[in-house]
Parts: structure tokens; C-alpha cells; sequence
């Protein structure tokens, strides 16, 4: 029952992931803005609930994996940045699965930087991945939007690549500690950025703008980080691995439902290549994973 809680836990946090979309389409602010108050507001609800448990952020593991901790959360804030972005130029759907080439990425880059093997099977799959992008990408060729909204989510998903990479070459360090240093680092990052950038004055925003905001902040960041850390260790790395692909599904059928976005047949067949390819690639470096684990035993 703890366990089927868990996997509950895990699907309500990818569904809230894959609507945020919708709700930064109603948010006028210049996307660092918001970028700088998720982080802050994200990391606030992630340690309350921490001290409110009785639990708090190991500072020893924090401190010996600071930097990484650091330069990992500045990318996330960016990552936000390119993908709020993405939305603006295309459609939520295909910026979306824009974004889940970011498997692809990992897999690409791990031999470079973690010292990992390439193999026939994650190279067949990440060409299977750039495949649908190119279906995905083929959808409204005459668009310039479309093709900087896409360059957009390309970008977000190889930054948030570089946050799975570095992330796994942490020291031992508990997924809170962990995720509040990096949501208030991505916030803190978001500050001389704006300083440089930031010189219009901001939009006066309305009642709506303002709830779907602190929607973003608070549930899509704050909780959902909750539901999804809290799903961590209760359930095994192959389901996490899988139910992640509930996110895209989620946003495709959002943007559609609420936004009218149009499904074409070619974002179609991009979904499943692109989201296929990455959720084969993931079963089969778990399974490889086990594989070595068990031979070292």
C-alpha cells in the first residue's frame, strides 16, 4: 500500500510538471522574473516542509557539494528561462517534446564526462529521438516562430541535461538538501542577470496573471517537487524512469484541450519516436545498471 502511495505521488507530480506550460502562457513577466520567484518560492515550500517534518538540510553534504550544488541550480533557472521561452515562439506541445530530448543529451554526453560506454542500442536510440525532432520541428516549416521556439526547447533540454550530469557526479547528499540548495541557487542566478538585463519596467499584472503565478511557484514548483522527491527511493528507477514520459503526454493533451493547440500528424509520430526512444534508452541502461551490480556483488 506504502509503495502504491508512492507511485501516486510520482503520477500527480508529473501531471502538475506537464501543465505548466499552460499557466506560463498567462504570465506577462519577463521570463527571469519568473524564473527568479519559482526558484525562491520553490525552495522556501521545500524547506519548510522540511523543518515542519523535523528534517533538516544536511549542511556537511551540502558544503562538500557546493559548487556543483550551485552551477547546477543556475543552469535549472536558465533552463527555466529557455523553455518559458519556447512556449512563447511554439506551440506548448512541441516545446515540450522539444524538451525531452534531454535523454538523448545525457546519453550522448556520459561517455564525455562520467566515463560511461557508448553502445549500439543508446546511439540507435538517440538517433531514433533527433528523428522525431525533425518530424516535430517539420510541423509548420513556414514559421520563423516555430523554429526559434524550437532552437528554445533544444536549448532547455541540453541545459537540463547538464543538471542530470552534474547531479550524478554529487558526493552523498540526501534529494532535499539537494533541491532546495539548487531551486534558491537557480533564484540567486536570476539576480545579476536581471541587473544586466532588466531594463523596461515591469507589466502590471492582473488578478488571474497573479494566481497563475503563484500556481507556477507554489504547486508546480513547491509541490511538485514534494510529490516527486517524496515518490524517490518508494518506487524503482525504472518506474520513475517511466512515468516521467507522463509529463509530455500530459502537456500535449493540455495545450490542445485548453490553448486549442492544434495535433498534427507529424507532432504525433514525433511524440512517440522522441518520447519512445527515450523511455527504450532508459529501460535499457537500468537494466545495464543492474546488470553491473549484480556482477560486482
Amino acid at each position: 500500500m506504502r509503495k502504491n502511495g508512492a507511485v501516486y505521488r510520482l503520477i500527480a507530480a508529473m501531471v502538475i510538471f506537464g501543465t505548466v506550460g499552460v499557466f506560463a502562457r498567462a504570465i506577462p513577466l519577463p521570463t527571469p522574473v519568473t524564473a527568479m520567484l519559482r526558484g525562491a518560492i520553490g525552495a522556501a515550500v521545500l524547506l519548510a516542509f522540511c523543518l515542519l517534518r523535523g528534517r533538516k538540510p544536511d549542511g556537511a553534504a551540502i558544503r562538500s557539494n557546493l559548487l556543483l550544488l550551485v552551477l547546477s541550480g543556475a543552469a535549472m533557472g536558465f533552463n527555466w528561462i529557455l523553455l518559458v521561452e519556447a512556449y512563447r515562439y511554439t506551440t506548448v506541445a512541441t516545446a515540450t517534446l522539444c524538451y525531452y530530448l534531454a535523454p538523448t543529451f545525457v546519453t550522448l554526453l556520459a561517455p564525455l564526462v562520467l566515463r560511461e560506454k557508448w553502445t549500439l542500442t543508446g546511439i540507435a536510440c538517440a538517433l531514433v529521438a533527433l528523428g522525431g525532432i525533425a518530424l516535430v520541428s517539420g510541423a509548420t516549416p513556414d514559421s520563423v516562430g516555430d523554429g526559434r521556439g524550437i532552437l528554445l526547447g533544444v536549448g532547455a533540454a541540453a541545459l537540463y541535461a547538464t543538471v542530470v550530469l552534474m547531479n550524478r557526479r554529487l558526493g552523498e547528499i540526501d534529494a532535499y538538501s539537494s533541491t532546495v540548495v539548487q531551486l534558491a541557487s537557480a533564484a540567486a542566478a536570476m539576480v545579476p542577470y536581471l541587473l544586466l538585463t532588466q531594463r523596461a519596467p515591469l507589466p502590471h499584472l492582473t488578478a488571474n496573471a497573479c494566481a497563475m503565478l503563484a500556481v507556477i511557484c507554489v504547486v508546480h514548483t513547491g509541490l511538485a517537487y514534494l510529490l516527486y522527491l517524496g515518490s524517490l527511493g518508494k518506487v524503482s528507477t525504472m518506474q520513475a524512469a517511466l512515468f516521467a514520459y507522463l509529463d509530455p503526454v500530459v502537456a500535449v493533451f493540455a495545450s490542445a484541450l485548453w490553448l486549442g493547440e492544434p495535433i498534427t500528424w507529424k507532432t504525433a509520430v514525433g511524440a512517440v519516436l522522441i518520447l519512445g526512444a527515450a523511455a527504450a534508452g532508459e529501460l535499457l541502461s537500468a537494466k545495464e545498471r543492474k546488470k553491473q551490480h549484480d556482477l560486482s556483488r
